[in-house]
């Protein structure tokens, strides 16, 4: 009675999804903002992109003069690297989501798999449907040979039909469960930086145009128009890249809940093909 109590334990433990780490999750926001500043600090922001370099140079060197449209992003102040900051992190998620999502369906088409593994389990041939399940690889094939598995393990099993079928269905639940979390990993980040993103711009904008209206109070005439106008131009970058990033992000985020959602939609299929050859052939 022990050993059987001790073997449960055991085999609930391994089918128990582990916790993963997500190393990415803090990867990607501190690679993306680094890289940002540095793209912002030494490129935007080169000395022979100003015809008033500030040569002491620093953490935040105050250049002015900029020779060309795009180190004026510069002169957006320090949020502007936030920005840059979060549109890299954006990207750096998009690439990892997109490899995912991309290799979940498997191989092969999900409707061509789904059609092969009804033609397969109606001929009762469920080794044959393992082995497709096997080629085809992916989130969807791993689902299918769990649930497999699992119904083969009923057919020579010796209790009621209904509680056969009820040990199919949790069995492909809880395995569509863990892909799916996968499958899901970091797009809370995506819509995060959506909303953040819109705000920091916000942020850098009030900041800019805080320092254009107190540059304006000190000086006068034609200067202090061209002072404010340029100080607007300066801030609404940030704006722009705020914008930008959250445009993006959003779109991105719900391309990728499409693709879950189509993927989703084959696994029920798939499961729901599982349960009614086995409650037809058994």
């Amino acid at each position: 009675m022990a050993q059987t109590t001790t073997a449960s334990f055991v085999g609930s433990m391994l089918t128990k999804p582990q916790r993963q780490t997500n190393l990415l999750s803090w990867i990607a926001p501190v690679t993306g903002i680094l890289s940002g500043y540095c793209i912002w600090r030494f490129l935007l922001g080169s000395a022979d992109n100003f015809s008033r370099p500030d040569l002491a140079g620093g953490f935040w060197p105050h250049h002015e003069g900029p020779r060309w449209a795009l180190a004026r992003m510069y002169q957006g102040g320090i949020i502007v690297p936030l920005l840059m900051g979060a549109l890299l992190t954006v990207l750096i998620f998009v690439v990892d989501r997109w490899i995912a999502i991309r290799k979940a369906p498997g191989t092969r088409g999900a409707a061509h798999f789904i059609r092969q593994l009804q033609y397969v389990l109606a001929i009762g041939n469920v080794d044959t449907a393992i082995r497709e399940c096997a080629i085809q690889r992916g989130s969807l094939g791993r689902i299918m040979k769990a649930g497999l598995l699992k119904y083969q393990e009923m057919i020579t099993t010796n209790i009621d039909k209904e509680k056969k079928l009820l040990a199919i269905e949790k069995e492909l639940d809880e395995t569509a469960a863990v892909e799916l979390q996968t499958l899901e990993k970091n797009l809370v980040f995506l819509s995060t930086i959506a909303s953040v993103a819109t705000l920091l711009g916000l942020l850098g904008t009030v900041i800019g145009m805080i320092t254009s209206f107190a540059a304006l109070g000190e000086s006068g005439g034609g200067e202090a128009a061209q002072r404010l106008s340029q100080g607007i131009s300066e801030a609404l970058y940030n704006t722009a890249l705020g914008i930008g990033t959250s445009a993006f992000s959003i779109v991105m985020y719900n391309v990728f809940t499409t693709r879950i959602d189509a993927i989703t939609y084959a696994i029920g299929e798939g499961a729901y093909t599982l349960t009614q050859v086995f409650g037809t052939l058994y």
